[in-house]
């Protein structure tokens, strides 16, 4: 095929966001079929897709042309007054020619981001003349300043801003812009632009502004503009395109439309020609790390510390070796010193020693950071300086599978850091390496399958309760496609044909599903650089924060070093809990050295006792720890690798070995030592590689490579590999079938084994968390608490959870409380913070004077404080919730006195001050309700008021109860009238039917369109809290149940909701379902109490057939006997593809109790014995 005489040099892909919806692939896919030698990105604004574009069209075979479509403030980019958004930019499109060019691009599109933001991001003439080397521009669309003075028939301003721009960018290296599509403003445009390159000689160009790919695209980029500005197509103000043509037309369409303008298709070649943009891919640039002695190279100073580090680390190293230290020390040395080999070989010194300083300076400043994270657990190096604190060979972890020679890529060291500090690391090394040089990283969030479809359908003007229905017809499956989920589910073909808006609302949302949505900042991402950064990536500012423009690929691509900091609030619970045990029981834990073998620990993970406890707070991996029954740290490595989508179905053969009731076997003796320790079950890609390297004679290198080939099922690198293992497996004698049989069951866990270096450092964490829970519960749900102290339903929970403990959680008290939470005695007081209307400034006051003496009464509180900070309004919620209780007092007698009290006390404070009497006449009293003042003040004896107004007054102060609350009392009876309670709604998919207690929280009412009065309310129980939605009907019928103030039974419909933005907001890696939040729909209402008198007429045992074991089959029946009674039973038997219901008859009738359904729970899995 011939190659094609014309190149699109103005086009906006989908990282114009929510603007331009034209995917690279497509694009290049099109560009292929018409020849194109080039194309060009010139997206507005910003240079977010620029790598994408290059990486893509170099391997499509295509030149890739990057640039812009700048913003030109009319005056200086530091102007920002008042105006309209059109006057205060022009558009200007620019194309890099060579590096500086692409420098030059950089810098315009960051400080037009930085200095000049103002609605858009723009730039000025002024930035422009200083950096227009290596950059050709052009006029742009309507928008641009020529084409506008010339629509306005200003062609006089219009010449005068073409000669302006040519000078910037010197002659041959501005171009007028001219344009068909179909627009009449465009037909007057042209008509000038041509007119002036006749009189100017300045060159045309002939573009077409592409906004999508193809003319039956421009329905659905209408539709892409309505979600951009929050307007529907229904609008008659919004953004519109007004013509189909902004589309990627042929080579031949482009010289038929410009037949009268040959130039402007033929420059479009001959710029093409001159921009010749090359990327050296492959090149790493570290920021320079200083070594203190200039005589000493990184890798020596590296190589010494290293040697230091495992040096002072043996001593801890022979506590659990079973040889020599002589054996011991010659086997480390020899593995540490074969990691610095490669490491200063590939480059990386300074690269571990950077990661080393940061984390020096985190635990020498006492910054919790986690023992590792990720395949950097793998590195003896990393051990030896303290990156990580996992020693490598003691779990088997392979340095290979962090960093493999063969394959020449960045480390990448992911670390934690203790939540609340993870800042002051970012702060340090931005202040070690310069501000200039340390950015964050951008990431999009794109319109996922659900998203887009609530977004098409705002757009569209679907009712939102429409578009949401048909939303949650999409399968919760993760990073699933709108085709796909249309295969899936049936009913989408049902909805299209029925209803032509649903059609329409599906067609269009498959078109935009998957296009960019918005920018937003990598979690944990930081850069790194040499060099100022705006020399190596665009950067843009949103929120104030400088950020760059590229993604993390991309980022890695420029060669730029990132480093992940994350934030993880495991270790601030942790930290906590160490101050904790050591302010109230003196006692300094070293929790990097705990024993790995503590009884008291593996106690409570078999009784699967792990709310709180790292990784191990689900109900399914609750009942895994109970059935299991970890008894040593490998087991609980085991556990965190297991608990996923694919290795989960190897669980009851896991267990089943564990527990010595399923025979182990190896296909070969070299398999044992592998796979001794995951009962010879393949969990880890770790044992994969050591299979290859055993059995097929692979290097460690290789077989990493074979891992990541057979994790991403690469079948035809995969088919490759496969005759080369059996070549290495025959050159050690191995039968071939066997190797065969080896390789396929490699073959099948690859694809989900686990990364063990990573499960191993987690595993650390998970010990220590169940450790400090074993042995000092008190501190650690103390630590848990404070960590969760702004998330209601989190401490409701842990609340919850301190009872079953018979931990008592005590209200607020002004001589005990800190800010937050703290420990009393063996209980856990709740901080002053947490009450309502009590400020900072209020709590600093009191604790300070409290650091002088304890309050004695609450007069000597009053005189004592500073009563305007202390102002009664906070007096009164301290009284409320019971912050003088442990002075004897009356909350009543409290309120009922406080006016008085206040003047008494203003007044002795006055004297006080005017050295009129001392304090101690103030407070010649003899007791708390018979206190005196000099006027002989006394506070009233009074009863207290009655439990169901304290509680009430309690929460109305706190937000919490404490001294008890509503459903107490009924604790052991709830699971006979619910199916479910706040914490387990998580796990039930949407209009599944439930019933759950409470109490009602809050009620909203609110007008429907009809003027019928609906209600939200939010019902609390045991374990936090969820809101409720009531129709008008069902709330009218419901209404004084509601408002009684007493627990209630509710049963209803689970309503799983979108969250507004569509698409996924949180990051690209999330799934579309972090957008949906749970709600229910009421259906009927009844008073606990009342339904708890009425009997059951039946009990049903839901088993999983896949799931339980023929023991724990006759452990049910042994269970059913042991409770004969009057009711009827029956069993559901329930496999993938059928449920079987078997009636158990006379002889299976039995008593319906708690301890049955906890028995039974216990053997079928919580919630799988219902009485109804």
């Amino acid at each position: 095929m011939n190659q094609a005489n014309f190149v699109h040099l103005h086009v906006h892909t989908q990282y114009s966001l929510l603007d331009g919806m034209i995917r690279l692939e497509d694009l290049f896919k099109k560009a292929r079929a018409f020849a194109m030698p080039a194309v060009a990105i010139t997206d507005h604004g910003n240079m977010f897709g620029a790598i994408d574009f290059y990486k893509q069209a170099t391997a499509n075979g295509i030149k890739p042309i990057i640039g812009c479509e700048l913003y030109v403030a009319p005056r200086s980019r530091f102007d920002k007054t008042p105006s309209a958004i059109g006057e205060a930019t022009r558009h200007l499109v620019v194309l890099v020619k060579d590096m500086q060019g692409y420098k030059n691009l950089m810098k315009l599109t960051s400080l037009a981001h930085i200095q000049g933001f103002y609605y858009r991001p723009r730039v000025d003439k002024e930035l422009l003349r200083e950096c227009s080397e290596g950059l050709i521009a052009s006029s742009a669309c309507l928008h641009g300043e020529i084409a506008a003075h010339i629509v306005r028939g200003n062609m006089e301003e219009a010449r005068k801003a073409a000669l302006e721009y040519r000078a910037i960018f010197g002659e041959d290296n501005f171009f007028l812009e001219i344009m068909e599509n179909g627009l009449p403003e465009q037909k007057i445009a042209n008509q000038g632009l041509i007119e002036l390159s006749r009189e100017l000689s300045l060159p045309l160009i002939a573009t077409n502004d592409c906004h999508y790919l193809n003319r039956e695209h421009a329905e659905a980029h209408e539709i892409l503009l309505c979600i951009q500005t929050g307007k529907t197509v229904e609008d008659s103000d919004r953004m519109a395109m007004k013509t189909d043509q902004f589309y990627v037309k042929s080579p031949e369409e482009m010289k038929a439309l410009f037949a009268e303008t040959p130039d402007a298709v033929a420059n479009t070649l001959c710029i093409a020609e001159r921009c010749n943009l090359s990327f050296e891919f492959g090149k790493f640039y570290l920021p320079k790390f200083e070594v203190k002695n200039p005589e000493e190279t990184l890798e020596e100073y590296l190589d010494r510390k290293a040697k230091e580090g495992l040096e002072k680390l043996l001593p801890s190293i022979m506590k659990y070796q079973k040889e020599d230290e002589a054996t011991v020390r010659e086997r480390y040395f020899k593995r540490l010193d074969a990691e610095l080999e490669i490491i200063k070989k590939m480059g990386f010194a300074g690269y571990f020693l950077i990661v080393s300083d940061f984390i020096k300076h985190a635990k020498h400043n006492g910054v919790p950071v986690g023992p590792g994270r990720g395949s950097a657990a793998g590195s003896l190096v990393a051990y030896a300086i303290r990156i990580t604190d996992i020693d490598p060979l003691r779990y088997g972890l392979f340095f290979e599978r962090f960093l493999n020679p063969d394959r020449i890529s960045m480390p990448d060291i992911d670390i934690d850091f203790c939540q609340e500090r993870r800042g002051e690391i970012i702060k340090y090394v931005t202040e070690k390496y310069g501000k200039e040089k340390v950015t964050q990283i951008c990431t999009f969030g794109k319109m996922l399958a659900k998203g887009v479809i609530r977004d098409v359908g705002r757009a569209l003007s679907v009712p939102y309760s429409e578009a949401d229905r048909i939303a949650k017809l999409v399968p919760n499956v993760l990073n699933i496609t709108l085709a796909d989920a249309f295969k899936m589910e049936p009913r989408f073909d049902e909805e299209r044909k029925k209803n032509p808006q649903i059609d329409k609302l599906l067609s269009m949302s498959l078109v935009l599903e998957g296009l960019n949505r918005h920018s937003s900042i990598h979690a944990a991402g930081v850069v790194i650089s040499d060099a100022p950064l705006v020399e190596r990536v665009p950067l843009f500012a949103p929120k104030d924060d400088i950020v760059s423009q590229y993604s993390m690929k991309d980022i890695e691509a420029v060669g730029l070093t990132k480093f992940d900091f994350l934030g993880l609030k495991t270790l601030t619970v942790i930290k906590n809990a160490l101050n904790f045990i050591k302010e109230s029981k003196g006692i300094e834990i070293d929790i990097n050295n705990l024993p790995l073998d503590d009884p008291e620990t593996y106690k409570l993970l078999m009784k699967g006792e792990t709310d709180g406890v790292f990784q191990l707070e689900s109900s399914g991996m609750k009942d895994l720890l109970v059935n299991f029954k970890p008894d040593r740290i490998e087991d609980v490595i085991a556990l965190i690798a297991a608990y996923r989508p694919g290795p989960m179905k190897m669980i009851p053969d896991f267990i089943a070995r564990k527990h010595g009731k399923q025979q182990i076997t190896y296909e070969l003796p070299q398999l044992e030592p592998i796979l001794k320790e995951t009962y010879g079950i393949i969990l880890y890609q770790e044992q994969v590689m050591q299979i290859a390297n055993v059995i097929g004679d692979y290097t460690m290198s290789q077989a990493d490579t074979l891992r990541k080939v057979m994790g991403k099922k690469q079948v035809a690198a995969m088919e490759k590999e496969k005759p080369r293992f059996l070549e290495g497996a025959m050159k050690q004698k191995i039968d071939e079938n066997k190797a065969k049989t080896i390789w396929d069951r490699m073959e099948t866990f690859a694809e989900y084994g686990f990364n063990k270096s990573h499960s191993a450092a987690y595993a650390i964490i998970t010990y220590q968390t169940a450790y400090l829970k074993a042995h000092y519960p008190v501190a650690f749900m103390a630590a848990l608490l404070t960590s969760e102290k702004d998330n209601r339903d989190k401490i409701i929970k842990h609340m919850s959870n301190c009872k079953e403990m018979e931990i008592n959680i005590l209200p607020p008290d002004i001589n005990e409380s800190e800010k937050d939470f703290s420990i009393s005695g063996d209980n856990i007081r709740f901080g002053l913070t947490a009450v309502k209307n009590v400020g900072e400034a209020a709590i600093e006051s009191v604790i300070a004077v409290r650091r002088e003496s304890r309050f004695t009464s609450f007069i000597d509180f009053l005189t004592r404080v500073d009563l305007r900070k202390v102002n009664k309004r906070v007096i009164e919620s301290l009284i409320k919730c019971g912050a003088f209780d442990t002075l004897g007092y009356r909350r009543r007698q409290l309120m009922e006195c406080l006016d008085s009290a206040m003047e008494e006390a203003q007044r002795i404070q006055k004297e006080m001050m005017s050295n009129q009497a001392s304090i101690f006449d103030a407070l010649d009293g003899t007791g708390p309700s018979t206190e005196k003042g000099p006027n002989g003040y006394k506070i009233p004896d009074l009863p207290e008021w009655d439990r169901k107004e304290l509680l009430s007054i309690e929460k109305e102060t706190l937000g919490f109860y404490i001294s008890g609350h509503p459903l107490h009392g009924f604790t052991d009876k709830l699971r006979f009238v619910t199916n479910t309670d706040s914490s387990g709604l998580k796990a039930k998919r949407d209009k599944d039917s439930i019933t759950i207690a409470g109490v009602v929280s809050s009620i909203s009412e609110r007008l429907t369109k009809k003027k019928d009065i609906m209600c939200n309310i939010v019902l609390e129980d045991l374990k936090g809290s969820v809101e409720v939605i009531f129709w008008p009907d069902i709330y009218k019928k419901f209404y004084e149940l509601l408002h009684a103030d007493e627990p209630i039974v509710l049963q209803g419909t689970i309503d799983v909701q979108g969250t507004g933005a569509g698409g996924n907001t949180t990051g690209e890696e999330k799934e579309d379902k972090a957008e949906e939040n749970i709600k229910i729909i009421a259906q009927d209402v009844f008073s606990l109490t009342k339904a708890l008198e009425n009997p059951y007429k039946q009990v049903r045992f839901i088993v999983d057939a896949d799931r339980i074991t023929p023991e724990g089959i006759s452990s049910l029946n042994d269970t059913i006997k042991k409770y004969p009674g009057k009711y009827e039973s029956y069993i559901h038997i329930i496999n993938v593809k059928s449920e079987t219901i078997v009636r158990l008859g006379d002889s299976g009738r039995i008593d319906i109790c708690d301890r049955l359904k906890r028995e039974a729970d216990g053997i079928l899995g919580e919630g799988n014995t219902i009485y109804c």
